[in-house]
């Protein structure tokens, strides 16, 4: 049960902070210190059509996300209609902006370093065999098409998740499906060349430090939009949006009809016939809305024959 817990100074603790705090107390042998166990992730994510990964985390199939390289920023914008309003963030330092991201989420919780509190996760750490305990452990637990999501809660120097050589390790890992850090990297020099997109707050020479991986796998802010694992991430020039599961499928078959209605509007752009009115948003003579309907069934069919 989710509930509200009322603070001294009168303030509430956020209902995401607080199933934090009842997962971490109520799963003492986990080496997180926030964790989900795979029922808490099933009920978390109990829109998810689709299959799961051992863990529970939501399996959007591969041909979905390779359907949602064509999406753009304006196309997603329809899942605020369903209510989901905080699930876009923009304002990043882009690598590879030219490249389109797309792939599912798997998240990463860092927190600053506080001594008694790594002491024990550290010790969590190693009863189960997860040394080092720090970004490689996340960082090998990664599979194709992951995109790692990581809130290092905006740190430059110290917040570096990967330099050159991790960054490498991941995009062979994940097919160069990318990875969002909300902190920083290194080695800008040798991660500029390599394909893989990815979007960071900052640069830094330092390595990573005075933090505490924290968890994996679980609710993460980004900015202004939760992130919950499994999620569809798409990210392009304009900024990164974090789509539920259940609405997959709905905005991938919109933003087909989207494209068929560009690519049509432009056919009648190009004859030379027409004012733009005529024709766009919608073409308003009769005959030009025949001939637009059927070029669309047409081309839905070829498409979704595909």
């Amino acid at each position: 049960m989710i509930r509200k817990i009322n603070t001294a100074s009168g303030r509430w603790i956020s209902a995401l902070a607080a199933v934090a705090v009842v997962m971490a107390l109520a799963a003492p042998a986990s080496a997180q210190m926030f964790a989900f166990s795979k029922e808490d992730l099933v009920e978390f994510t109990a829109q998810n059509p689709f299959d799961r990964f051992p863990d529970g985390r939501p399996r959007i199939p591969d041909n979905l996300i390779e359907r949602a390289r064509g999406l753009s920023m304006e196309e997603i914008l329809m899942i605020g209609q369903k209510g989901f309003r905080n699930q876009y963030v923009d304002g990043w330092k882009i690598l590879q902006p030219g490249k389109k991201m797309v792939g599912r989420a798997f998240t990463v919780l860092f927190m600053p370093s506080r001594p008694d509190v790594d002491q024990v996760v550290a010790a969590r750490g190693k009863a189960k065999g997860l040394q080092p305990y720090n970004n490689q452990t996340v960082i090998d637990m990664l599979g194709p098409n992951d995109v790692v999501v990581v809130d290092l809660f905006g740190k430059q120097e110290g917040g570096t998740f990967v330099g050159d050589n991790l960054f490498y390790y991941i995009m062979r890992t994940t097919h160069n499906a990318g990875m969002v850090i909300d902190g920083s990297v290194r080695d800008l020099e040798g991660i500029a060349n390599m394909p893989m997109p990815g979007y960071v707050r900052d640069f830094h020479p330092s390595a990573i430090g005075n933090v505490v991986l924290a968890g994996w796998n679980i609710p993460v802010r980004i900015g202004g939009a939760t992130v919950m694992p499994g999620d569809l991430v798409v990210g392009d020039r304009e900024g990164i949006y974090f789509i539920p599961p259940a609405l997959v499928t709905e905005v991938l078959d919109r933003a087909d009809e989207t494209h068929v209605h560009d690519e049509w509007t432009r056919k009648k752009f190009d004859e030379g016939k027409y004012k733009s009115t005529d024709i766009y948003g919608s073409p308003r003579a009769p005959e030009l809305k025949k001939e637009y309907q059927e070029y669309l069934e047409r081309r839905m069919k070829e498409i979704r024959g595909k």
